[in-house]
């Protein structure tokens, strides 16, 4: 039997208190009842949904859902339902559109379900994890050439206010495959895409463009915009990723995750901690930011017997473009690798305005090569590498002495460096390239080269394709 506790202690903010509680338990979800007096003296009442965030003695903490802005003190019974906060699951939650809290807003009805989730799931076991080998193509140069993304990695983008993240974002969903020579026959490949704190605009924009491009039969959205509770904004990536969990480990999809923007999780989860009068840590933050942002993470891999896998790309704006900033500082601790976006490049027309040289995946290696894409993209990406590193060293000579002073050779990293910013980090919105075809375009460039400069290449690899494709 349930008991109703009858009135409040406090509210503030979307947190409220209840004394005399029994028997409750953290994450529990919690009904509330609100009363609300309607004109020609009509009663009505609202229901809403909390969870506990804290437990003291027989008082509880509670976040809301939703707006506080119609309960008080006096107004409003809660219930303790005895379950943590459980979505439905199956697959039909492809091609459907949901709230931050898995509820579904695209008009089509509720989701049948096969099963109900816990959506506080834990980081995968170290034990049970296999290591990542296979690619996931993205058909964007920058990335798949130089930042390789392998199944079951967790590879952030670092963006600023202003630049394309959410087109690159949209491009990722509408080209990603599970790479040219497999495509299809390691089982279903799907995406799972949460936006928390965007503009309604910037959500449509997701919407339109994922249902223009054939794109949305196999996406599954969770959408909390700017308006929306910041309580809901704190649960939607895990919603997100417990669909993606039960879509990778029970029916054997290659699920990749794509999380933007995880600065506005972040902002919510420091005005609750603030609200909670917790004491912050570094520029305002809660002192556990770096747990809570592991234990989504975390959330990606594979695991050793399943037939599945669950990849993340989350997507994180510097404030003020800082790199050191917490946000950013500790997604790099946790991730396997980072793509960042420069202000530079966006400036120069160049899309998708990706930064080579910061960039990197760490798990790259493992999962280029013959067996995965081909046998000289190892050695091609680590002559671009250098060679655009060059690159940066010659325009800062050029700066002091001046361009007409400079060696022949630098002249040529000049040439090669402006070419590789416009045809091989620069590729159309639309444009969705096979990994022979990156590879190609690396070739071509470093023919601007002398061949005595390519270094990073080994011999035979060296001597297999530089005429071939230098000359194409």
């Amino acid at each position: 039997m349930s008991i109703e506790y009858m009135g409040l202690s406090e509210i503030n903010g979307p947190l409220i208190v209840v004394e005399g509680v029994d028997g409750a338990f953290y994450d529990e979800i919690v009904e509330f009842s609100v009363r609300e007096d309607m004109s020609g003296g009509n009663v009505a009442e609202k229901k809403k949904l909390g969870r506990i965030v804290e437990i003291s003695e027989d008082k509880a903490v509670i976040q809301v859902f939703e707006s506080t802005a119609e309960m008080s003190l006096l107004n409003t019974r809660t219930r303790l339902t005895g379950r943590p906060m459980e979505i439905a699951l199956s697959e039909e939650i492809l091609g459907r559109t949901f709230n931050g809290l898995g509820e579904p807003i695209d008009g089509l009805g509720a989701v049948r379900a096969a099963e109900y989730r816990d959506v506080n799931g834990q980081p995968m076991n170290p034990c049970e994890r296999e290591y990542p080998r296979n690619y996931i193509r993205t058909g964007i140069s920058a990335i798949d050439g130089l930042t390789t993304l392998i199944r079951g990695q967790k590879l952030p983008i670092f963006s600023g206010n202003g630049l394309p993240h959410d087109e690159l974002a949209a491009q990722i969903v509408e080209q990603a495959s599970l790479g040219d020579a497999d495509d299809g026959s390691d089982g279903d490949f799907a995406i799972v895409f949460a936006a928390m704190g965007v503009k309604y605009d910037v959500a449509e924009y997701f919407r339109r463009t994922f249902e223009e491009c054939g794109a949305s039969a196999h996406v599954a959205m969770f959408l909390n915009l700017s308006n929306d509770p910041v309580a809901e904004r704190l649960i939607t990536p895990k919603v997100a990723l417990t669909a993606a969990e039960y879509l990778a480990f029970e029916k054997n999809m290659h699920i990749l995750v794509i999380l933007t923007d995880m600065t506005a999780y972040a902002e919510a989860m420091r005005e609750v901690s603030s609200l909670k009068g917790e004491i912050p840590s570094r520029k305002g933050y809660p002192g556990y930011l770096y747990s809570e942002l592991a234990a989504l993470y975390e959330r990606a891999g594979i695991v050793k017997g399943a037939g599945g896998s669950v990849t993340q790309i989350p997507i994180l704006t510097m404030p003020g473009d800082d790199i050191t900033h917490p946000i950013p500082d500790l997604t790099g601790y946790i991730t396997e690798g980072q793509i960042v976006l420069e202000r530079a490049l966006h400036q120069k027309n160049i899309y998708p305005p990706i930064n080579v040289l910061p960039s990197l995946s760490r798990l790259m290696k493992d999962g280029i090569g013959a067996k995965y894409t081909r046998e000289d993209h190892q050695d091609v990406a680590n002559q671009l590498f250098s060679s655009y590193a060059r690159v940066g060293e010659a325009r800062d000579l050029a700066s002091v002495i001046g361009e007409d002073e400079l060696s022949p050779i630098d002249k040529k990293y000049l040439e090669f460096g402006l070419a590789f910013e416009q045809e091989f980090v620069g590729q159309g919105r639309n444009e969705n390239r096979t990994i022979g075809e990156t590879l190609d375009i690396g070739w071509k460039l470093l023919g601007i080269l002398p061949k005595e400069e390519l270094d990073r290449i080994d011999t035979k690899i060296l001597e297999k394709y530089w005429d071939e494709k230098t000359q194409e």
